[in-house]
């Protein structure tokens, strides 16, 4: 089932801790990538369903510059492929040694309409794309060429990236803290309890600056639930 504006907006509001909570409490304990980072600061929250590129290691003899002049190469196709609204989730094995992709790329995702990308390795040309408002994430700046390290194979099949499964049709949702997989059946329950949690946690932090302790107010009683509700009542 396609990604529905109201949840699509509603994770957009939400936190990668929220949402980390919200998947914690259904059982999955592994949905925030590691060692990836937002490299567009100006960007606004990343969210879209997922469309992955999977690389291997390069080999000399199939790695070389030519191969970018085939438009059915894997890295190119995926560009020219991914669908409007979502993100291009690039799988390099956690290595940063060579570029996974660059600023060309990263401008024509952006004309073309998608969410953004994500990509366990690294990225060149990043003072350029770090200056735009797309959605960016990677492990790290690498200038070398992807062909040094990496040799794409597949489009749209199950991956691994920041040592997260990452299915196509999976839900990205990225802040500036982090990037989380969330399996697109649960994405829109997820988002309405997320945006509730993010409301009491709202209330918790003016409870606490009042002065309120911990015990009895995080998590919150039967008294302080009662006030939570006047409170919400009251800022409706």
């Amino acid at each position: 089932m396609a990604l529905s504006d109201a949840t699509r907006q509603r994770l957009a509001g939400c936190s990668g801790a929220t949402l980390s909570t919200q998947l914690f409490k259904r059982g999955f304990r592994n949905q925030v990538l590691q060692g990836v980072s937002r490299l567009t600061p100006k960007a606004p929250a990343l969210v879209g369903e997922a469309f992955t590129l999977r690389n291997i290691p390069a080999r000399e003899d199939l790695d070389h510059a030519g191969v970018y002049e085939d438009p059915a190469h894997p890295q190119r196709k995926a560009v020219e492929t991914v669908p409007a609204g979502c993100v291009l989730v690039i799988d390099c094995r956690g290595d940063a040694r060579a570029a996974s992709a660059g600023g060309i790329l990263m401008q024509r995702l952006m004309v073309r309409g998608a969410a953004g990308l994500v990509t366990d390795g690294g990225l060149r040309d990043t003072p350029e794309i770090a200056a735009r408002d797309f959605p960016v994430y990677c492990k790290a700046p690498s200038a070398p060429i992807s062909l040094i390290h990496h040799h794409a194979v597949d489009i749209n099949v199950p991956i691994a990236c920041g040592g997260v499964a990452v299915y196509p049709g999976d839900v990205i949702v990225g802040d500036a803290e982090a990037v989380v997989v969330i399996p697109a059946k649960l994405a829109d329950e997820i988002s309405v309890d997320a945006m509730e949690q993010e409301r009491i946690e709202r209330f918790v932090l003016e409870e606490i600056a009042a002065g309120r302790p911990l015990p009895g107010t995080y998590p919150p009683n039967a008294l302080a639930r009662a006030r939570y509700d006047a409170w919400k009542k009251s800022n409706r």
